[in-house]
């Protein structure tokens, strides 16, 4: 379901981001537009049918027979003037679900308690505070008669036509602003992606790819390595922040799941992504979210660093290993990890280079371990460990906190004590 379809720049030429910036990009071509818009419009086709009937598949086998939850129908709310649809990418555009009255939580990414409406009310929030602040906009932000309040009022009272007038209306100034250049300006000024941004952007490629599907998800072997859980987009964020994550840096999630961390290190830190997940219901899911956030983020105006997801086992698939070879900050939830795959994973640490940067939510180094003579061949040696913590809402298995590692590479620790060693001798 597309709530809208945003601003686009023209004339200018996309440059290269500096540390922490957003990046941009252009689509001048009218129907360029139009693809991108259609490929998230509720009544269009899908972009890649093939996954979606691969996903279907899948979570029909696995299953067994569970129940489906039926979802709810679609329904254009706001269309062109003129009834056709052939450049809905310039201007503000909004579509709307018919809401369950069950629905309870706005901000879930549970298909169940997602809310359409209020899901709009949230997009338009942030447009308000990251594309219209210090603007003349008090038409639509007026705590009193902006277009914001009155909407807001209209959902209150349920009364679908004064909504659909006020969302037009909405749209209309919108279209105005972007006519007069007045986005341009305000993507040239932004040089970071607010967290609340990228919330917004990721929660709606979420519902939209993977809560309509996310039983497939449920089904796994006990007491293997085959078990899925998310890293919530606010300990995402710790983690790039406390690492350092850049542009120019390489980031490798190991065990990526349905690629909800690669696609945030991408879009928040403008980063080479990588992501390898062995569970073939989530890597079908992560392509469907990839090709989703990357037509969202053109309808904000943005766009990514590169995303790389691969298939398989991540010990064992070549491309992977290469991008472990060159990367920067490499992140593993080994919460669920066997003892076996832990150390197999340490030992492949061995290929990184020197200052890269492993987290994890289990240390890979036992508690107390000391270099000695009798483990100078311990790929331990050569991790230095650090631990923090996290707190609630980051992670999708508790609302508790709890603690999380950050492993850099250093091998000179281990000269230091053969060098020590050579001069006792």
């Amino acid at each position: 379901m597309s709530l809208f379809n945003f601003i686009q720049k023209r004339g200018s030429k996309p440059i290269p981001p500096a540390p922490g910036s957003i990046r941009r990009e252009i689509i001048q071509n009218p129907s360029a537009r139009a693809r991108a818009s259609h490929s998230i419009t509720p009544n269009s086709k899908s972009p890649s049918p093939s996954i979606q009937d691969r996903v279907r598949k899948v979570g029909e086998a696995q299953t067994n027979g569970v129940r489906k939850r039926k979802r709810p129908s679609q329904t254009r709310l706001i269309s062109d003037s003129d009834g056709s649809n052939s450049d809905a990418s310039s201007d503000l555009r909004v579509t709307r679900q018919r809401v369950d009255h069950e629905d309870k939580r706005p901000r879930s990414r549970n298909l169940h308690d997602f809310k359409p409406l209020d899901d709009i009310i949230e997009t338009l929030e942030v447009i308000v505070v990251h594309y219209m602040q210090g603007l003349d906009a008090s038409n639509f932000t007026d705590d009193s008669h902006g277009l914001l309040r009155r909407l807001k009022r209209a959902r209150e009272k349920k009364d679908g036509l004064l909504y659909t007038s006020i969302m037009r209306e909405w749209n209309e100034g919108i279209a105005q602003m972007k006519d007069d250049g007045v986005f341009t300006e305000v993507l040239d000024k932004m040089n970071w992606l607010d967290l609340s941004l990228i919330e917004r952007i990721l929660t709606q490629t979420y519902v939209r790819t993977v809560s309509p599907r996310v039983s497939t998800l449920r089904q796994y072997e006990n007491g293997t390595d085959n078990v899925y859980g998310e890293l919530l987009p606010k300990f995402a964020s710790e983690v790039f922040r406390v690492t350092g994550l850049r542009p120019d840096h390489v980031f490798v999630d190991l065990g990526s799941g349905v690629g909800n961390v690669v696609l945030q290190a991408a879009l928040e830190a403008g980063c080479e992504s990588w992501g390898c997940e062995i569970m073939e219901n989530a890597c079908l899911l992560a392509d469907l979210q990839e090709q989703e956030l990357k037509a969202r983020c053109r309808l904000w105006g943005l766009f990514s660093g590169s995303i790389n997801l691969q298939r398989g086992d991540f010990l064992e698939n070549t491309a992977i290993r290469k991008a472990l070879q060159r990367a920067d900050v490499v992140l593993v939830n080994n919460q669920a990890f066997t003892p076996e795959l832990n150390d197999s994973l340490t030992n492949q640490f061995l290929d990184l280079k020197e200052g890269c940067q492993i987290v994890s939510l289990k240390s890979f180094v036992p508690t107390g371990h000391k270099i000695n003579s009798r483990n100078l061949n311990s790929a331990y040696n050569i991790l230095d460990v650090v631990e923090k913590r996290y707190y609630s809402a980051c992670v999708s298995w508790t609302d508790a906190g709890g603690s999380y590692f950050v492993s850099t590479k250093d091998s000179s620790r281990l000269r230091k004590y053969a060098e020590k060693a050579i001069c006792r001798e």
